[in-house]
């Protein structure tokens, strides 16, 4: 009988994860929730296994991969993989895998909060209230902007990027999208219009970036692309931070256009109290939490250990990255 594959895990998960890998292999675990492994820590641990399952706080570079003569699949509790070599991988044959599908709603639903939020400048008027500076009415008192029956844009139309679309239609939205060639299924399900990039930043009143990152689309977001946005117009992000080049972002809002913005994800992570983005009152800020449901991120895990067992046992599955 084979022996069980070696497994190193870089963050302890939820237990019906950790159950499914105990279950298949010889497991070892960083053991931790709220610290993310030290580099040195993961060199040693996976040194001797087969296989690896990380989370995007990991660097999985080429010194990483060298180190471990006898991997062959690493699995990673995300959809986005830009902080993996995928060369050095394939230079040794390794499958990689990753959670599509799972957070597509959960992301959704948050790129809605903070657009919302930003719109009528909820964080705002809860300082407000907190500072005890709440003054009489008046009639344009914390006035926002409308979303219902406006815009919507959305750069990157993939899983997350049409579900933030399918919503917009809830809110009497023309719906515009952006990608890297046209798809003809958004059009007649959505009712969505392709528009190139400038197009859809000077037509769209709220502006949502879910696109992967690549070469290609950091830094995507930059003084140009801001001065296109309308003065009245709300820009979110809900895909990667170094889509955007923050300190144009920062002097952008600073001049307004865009007239307020919605952020989960920075070009550093984690960003410090004394960032830019937090002098300003016209910001909503979360820290990187798009996917940050009970369920969902349960399910994540669990599908980052089914993934894992099912390359190291040969078995098929739908999430290896082409």
């Amino acid at each position: 009988m084979n022996p069980k594959p070696r497994m190193f895990i870089t963050r302890r998960l939820p237990d019906p994860a950790m159950a499914i890998l105990h279950e298949h292999g010889t497991v070892t675990v960083w053991d931790q929730i709220e610290t993310p492994i030290p580099r040195e820590a993961l060199l040693r641990g996976i040194a001797d296994v087969e296989g690896l399952l990380c989370l995007i706080t990991d660097r999985i570079d080429a010194e990483v991969i060298a180190a471990a003569p006898r991997l062959r699949a690493v699995s990673i509790m995300a959809v986005g993989y830009d902080n993996i070599d995928r060369a050095a991988l394939a230079a040794r044959g390794i499958t990689l895998t990753n959670t599509p599908d799972v957070l597509t709603e959960t992301t959704a639903d948050l790129a809605w909060a903070l657009l919302l939020a930003a719109a009528r400048r909820v964080v705002e008027g809860h300082t407000l209230i907190e500072r005890g500076a709440w003054g009489p009415w008046h009639p344009m008192q914390m006035v926002g902007q409308d979303i219902y029956g406006r815009v919507l844009g959305v750069v990157g139309a993939g899983r997350i990027g049409q579900a933030v679309l399918r919503r917009g239609r809830g809110f009497g939205m023309r719906l515009l999208y952006h990608n890297r060639r046209p798809n003809p299924a958004i059009a007649t399900e959505l009712g969505a219009e392709y528009r190139s990039l400038n197009d859809l930043l000077a037509e769209s009143d709220a502006v949502v970036v879910t696109a992967p990152l690549t070469a290609e689309t950091r830094g995507m977001f930059g003084a140009t692309q801001f001065a296109l946005m309308k003065p009245t117009s709300i820009f979110v992000n809900v895909a990667r931070g170094p889509l955007v080049r923050e300190a144009d972002l920062v002097a952008a809002l600073r001049a307004g256009r865009p007239w307020a913005a919605g952020l989960d994800v920075f070009e550093h992570e984690p960003i410090g109290p004394d960032h830019p983005l937090l002098t300003l009152p016209n910001v909503v800020l979360t820290p990187h939490i798009g996917s940050a449901s009970v369920a969902t991120r349960v399910r994540m895990a669990t599908l980052a250990a089914e993934n894992l067992v099912a390359v190291l046992y040969g078995r098929p599955t739908p999430n290896v990255v082409a």
